[in-house]
């Protein structure tokens, strides 16, 4: 796998009465690829895969694809707690032309033993292979880490585990990782306000909640920590710190479709469980967003207000 820098999880737009927004999806993936993004995520959990239904899922996939246009890679989100529905999951995406990566989280609800999530990945990548597979740690919502020794045992099984995306909070998992497994394993953050210290340890980028509303600026602080250009980096980080943290006020993403319902590039509807955030916390999310300077440019093409 080459793709290293900055990723964007990317929301799945809805309209009011909770469908797909296409116009508006496709509007936010040719301003990612415009602002310089290295690639994008489709149906992730900012992208709330797991409110979709099948024939969604694979659609709102091929949208970004099609949108992208070989631009920049486009991984996929594939993920489930039975592996037999993932295994059949991953059987219709792989279907799908031009998926670069799958990116599947842990089993969520479970909590699977290291054993069990070392047996449900290598499952899913013998179901995807030859498409690269990147395991996606987030134990704050899945309630299992994967621990880097299993990683190391997945990267040895399957050839094509290829990356993680690490979203323990811990920084010593990063330097584990990197310690463990060969150098042609890719590590990327999957926390915007751990991304500076985990490529000071080894890892290859980030793979961004943030980016859907400042993708031009946290893109230019990837590339600059992995150019050694640390002083940069250390400043865009200072100045978009208050939004690394805003975006999980409440529940992402909430907070993030609320900015960028302030910016005009979609709407805040999210589906239930998930609902909008509070008046309270959308009012502070509105003064960060104006104070950012995140909505100084309303000029959105037409037809993608919802």
């Amino acid at each position: 796998m080459e793709t290293t820098g900055c990723g964007t999880a990317i929301v799945t737009p809805f309209r009011a009465d909770g469908s797909l927004d296409e116009p508006a999806l496709l509007s936010l993936v040719n301003w990612q690829i415009e602002s310089g993004i290295d690639f994008l995520v489709a149906c992730g959990s900012t992208g709330e895969a797991a409110t979709l239904d099948e024939e969604e899922w694979l659609h709102t996939v091929r949208l970004v694809i099609e949108a992208a246009a070989g631009r920049v890679p486009v991984w996929a989100g594939c993920t489930h707690n039975a592996t037999r529905v993932l295994l059949r999951q991953a059987a219709l995406l792989k279907r799908v032309p031009g998926v670069a990566v799958v990116l599947s989280a842990n089993p969520y609800y479970n909590k699977p033993t290291q054993e069990g999530q070392f047996q449900h990945f290598l499952a899913l990548a013998r179901e995807v292979d030859p498409l690269p597979m990147c395991v996606y740690n987030v134990p704050g919502r899945t309630a299992a880490n994967l621990e880097p020794e299993t990683v190391a045992r997945l990267a040895a099984a399957a050839k094509n585990i290829e990356a993680i995306k690490e979203a323990s909070g811990k920084v010593t998992q990063f330097a584990d990782l990197w310690h463990q497994l060969p150098r042609s394993f890719k590590i990327f953050s999957g926390d915007d306000n751990l991304a500076l210290a985990a490529i000071a340890v080894g890892a290859h980028g980030l793979i961004s909640v943030a980016s859907n509303e400042a993708p031009a600026e946290v893109t230019r602080m990837i590339h600059a920590a992995l150019d050694n250009r640390w002083d940069e980096a250390r400043d865009l980080e200072r100045r978009f710190a208050r939004l690394f943290e805003a975006n999980f006020w409440e529940s992402n993403p909430s907070p993030v479709k609320t900015v960028l319902s302030l910016m005009g590039r979609c709407s805040d509807t999210v589906r239930l469980p998930l609902v909008p955030p509070m008046a309270a916390t959308r009012t502070k999310l509105e003064q960060l967003a104006g104070e950012l300077g995140l909505l100084k440019d309303m000029s959105i093409p037409a037809g993608v207000r919802s």
